[in-house]
């Protein structure tokens, strides 16, 4: 079960990783006439609503504990 407590850290780990971190987003919109392409590609930071990371947190956190109860 020990397994199950490094797996918990790890999830811990990228929930406090994913208060800090963006997300890239890229979009790409455009116009084809014949041959011609005519594109605009955009990109933005999108960052993980907050409460989505604390779940992530406490899953990890419960994770832990239950890999360190099952000795």
């Amino acid at each position: 079960m020990k397994m199950l407590f490094w797996i918990g850290l790890v999830v811990l780990i990228l929930g406090v990783a994913s208060f800090f971190i963006p997300v890239p987003h890229s979009e790409t919109s455009g116009i084809k006439a014949g041959n011609i392409n005519i594109g605009v590609q955009t990109t933005h930071d999108e960052r993980v609503p907050y409460w989505i990371s604390g779940l992530v947190m406490v899953g990890g956190i419960s994770m832990m504990l239950a890999g360190n109860r099952a000795k």
